[in-house]
């Protein structure tokens, strides 16, 4: 397996990328991470991939991990759609006439999916796991309005993300290497909340739009994004389907059920090449 790191410049910002390449691809996928991490907690995902022939290529957002930028802030979310067509074309030239795929956890499953629908991609299909489509809990009403008066008028401010770690993960030892990752934050800007919860509810409204294969992954006691987002996504589009995981937390990689959740994705990929 080879690994290597790139960077590159867009709007005004230093990314950071990486990749995992097996010796003979038969596809590349494309990962973009969650909200508040970095895509170095995807290394086992990647592993795994490339054990299977298929090349990896992964970045940090905005405003995440070794990509420059305040923390929690992007520019837009047509700025963020903007970073993937980036990395695909960086895929594309690692493995010229391969298959790309799209892969996306929480945040990265809501630009994934947006991308899909509003950019018409030439891909073979696109992974979501746990999509950021549609909260879980309610935010508080105070932080929502406060959130709508900033994006006018302090853009870049942050706040925490109300997420608890113990969510992540039903295997404490996850969370503990969460709650100990010095990369890890919990700050959210309206470009990143806001945004997304739009998005993720047009998403849902125009799933009928989408014209590649998709599959969502979803466990049923997500206490941080809602399930039933991704079921109604799933139903909503004749080329979507669903893979649901009894009693599975927020981040399936991670989980209790990470060997099943990652056989399931590899069996998906196989059977789109």
């Amino acid at each position: 397996m080879t690994h290597k790191e790139f960077t590159f410049n867009e709007h005004k910002t230093d990314f950071f990328g990486q990749y995992w390449l097996p010796k003979n691809a038969k596809a590349v996928v494309v990962l973009v991470h969650g909200m508040g991490e970095h895509s170095n907690r995807y290394k086992h995902v990647a592993k795994n991939l490339v054990e299977n022939d298929f090349g990896v290529v992964a970045y940090d957002n905005f405003g995440h991990g070794k990509t420059s930028g305040k923390r929690g802030h992007n520019p837009s979310y047509e700025a963020v759609l903007d970073i993937v067509s980036n990395v695909i074309e960086k895929a594309k030239e690692l493995h010229p006439n391969k298959p790309v795929f799209l892969y996306g956890h929480s945040m990265g499953g809501n630009v994934v999916i947006n991308y899909t629908l509003r950019r018409n991609p030439s891909i073979k299909g696109v992974v979501a796991s746990s999509p950021f489509l549609r909260l879980a809990f309610q935010p508080p009403a105070w932080k929502l309005s406060l959130g709508k008066l900033m994006q006018k008028i302090a853009p870049s401010i942050t706040l925490g993300n109300e997420l608890d770690a113990n969510d992540i993960s039903r295997d404490k030892e996850e969370v503990t290497k969460y709650l100990n990752d010095p990369m890890v934050h919990d700050k959210v800007s309206p470009n990143f909340s806001l945004t997304f919860i739009d998005a993720g509810e047009w998403a849902i409204q125009n799933a009928n739009k989408l014209n590649v294969p998709m599959i969502l992954l979803h466990g049923t006691e997500d206490k941080i994004i809602d399930y039933k987002g991704s079921v109604n996504f799933a139903e909503n589009s004749k080329l979507a389907s669903i893979k649901l995981y009894e009693n599975g937390y927020h981040e399936l990689h991670n989980d209790l059920c990470k060997d099943q959740f990652l056989q399931d994705v590899t069996n998906w990929l196989n059977s789109q090449v």
